[in-house]
């Protein structure tokens, strides 16, 4: 997979990490910066990986900031991208097996390397579920299009 990385100044140590993390697993890394740890804007950063995901150049992204919250929030604005905010491995697989999630948030400054190799494995090797779960996805992408999910019913 191509997997699009970006992250603001206070993710950028977990940023290298994460690279590491993706490469070793097989995955091509497409880096959107920064490219070290003086300040940046957050929301510049995830634009860029989430419109890069959005556009099917990148099959997924990995996102960090200090919390995870500011990027998470900045690439859920972007139609079809489905962030979640990751802090242990259940929520990585959950977010996959039953969101489909495709862009993961993390806080550079709350997660160590040893979570952080955990959190990314999983994420990257669950794959969605489908079934049941597709049909809240599709709920999901009916918002997105301004319509109320209530009324989608055989999706």
């Amino acid at each position: 997979m191509k997997i699009a990385i970006g992250s603001d100044h206070r993710g950028f140590e977990a940023k290298q990490i994460i690279k590491v993390i993706v490469t070793q697993f097989g995955h091509e890394c497409i880096d959107f910066g920064t490219g070290d740890s003086n300040p940046v804007d957050y929301p510049d950063l995830a634009y860029a990986a989430a419109m890069a995901v959005s556009k099917k150049e990148a099959d997924r992204a990995i996102l960090a900031c200090a919390t995870g919250l500011g990027m998470c929030i900045a690439a859920n604005k972007i139609k079809g991208i489905r962030a979640v905010l990751c802090h242990d491995e259940l929520c990585a697989h959950i977010s996959r097996d039953h969101n489909d999630s495709n862009i993961l948030c993390l806080s550079g400054d709350q997660i160590g390397e040893v979570m952080l190799r955990k959190i990314v494995e999983v994420w990257l090797n669950t794959e969605f579920a489908g079934g049941r779960h597709q049909r809240r996805v599709n709920k999901i992408a009916a918002i997105e299009e301004g319509k109320d999910p209530r009324e989608i019913t055989n999706t």
